[in-house]
């Protein structure tokens, strides 16, 4: 099945409008200390998630770039946010080995000589930006925010449907992020579920 343009625009406008409903209750949760999001990952999650914006677009994602494009910019809030509001004091050696092997990743997009080959670096720079959350939730299930990773899935789901240009560029990023978010939520409720038994 084939999208139109119109199509496309209206996917781009519900991913933006999913990207909003996730990040506004996730705001107003840091905001209120019930949530304690890692710096460490939204930190390499914003600087990723713009860069890939760019080299999607470049490739030709058009109006499918735009919902990562906020997404990124809406994601530097929440680092923002979350050292003003909810600092994580539970900061660990593995955190620094996984924001040293981002950090060391991202500027290996300068030197790769094709969109494709940075948004893979800074796919795996992405996923790597789970490890800290991932042991973070592991030990403390109930400082993190299951829903807003729900609705990323889905938000992702209509980023890819928006694309207007369908390719390893345009496409990996999206899908990436969407499957670890469901390992992600299946991990925080698993957690919980251990943690708290009813």
């Amino acid at each position: 099945m084939t999208f139109d343009l119109h199509h496309k625009e209206l996917f781009a406008a519900l991913a933006l409008v999913l990207t909003f409903v996730a990040f506004i209750p996730y705001y107003r949760s840091i905001w209120q200390q019930k949530t304690r999001p890692h710096v460490f990952s939204w930190l390499i999650w914003a600087a990723g998630t713009v860069i890939i914006s760019v080299a999607q677009w470049t490739d030709g994602a058009g109006i499918g770039a735009w919902p990562i494009a906020v997404s990124g910019l809406l994601t530097f809030g929440v680092v923002l946010l979350a050292l003003a509001r909810a600092p994580d004091t539970s900061i660990v050696k593995l955190d620094w080995l996984f924001l040293a092997l981002a950090l060391t990743a991202l500027p290996l997009w300068f030197f790769t000589s094709t969109a494709l080959s940075a948004v893979i670096v800074l796919t795996v720079v992405d996923l790597l930006g789970f490890g800290p959350s991932v042991r973070k939730a592991y030990e403390q299930p109930d400082e993190e925010n299951a829903t807003f990773f729900a609705i990323a899935v889905v938000r992702n789901g209509f980023v890819i449907a928006a694309l207007e240009n369908y390719s390893w560029t345009t496409v990996l990023f999206p899908a990436a992020v969407g499957a670890a978010c469901i390992l992600f939520v299946l991990l925080i409720w698993g957690r919980r579920r251990t943690a708290n038994p009813a």
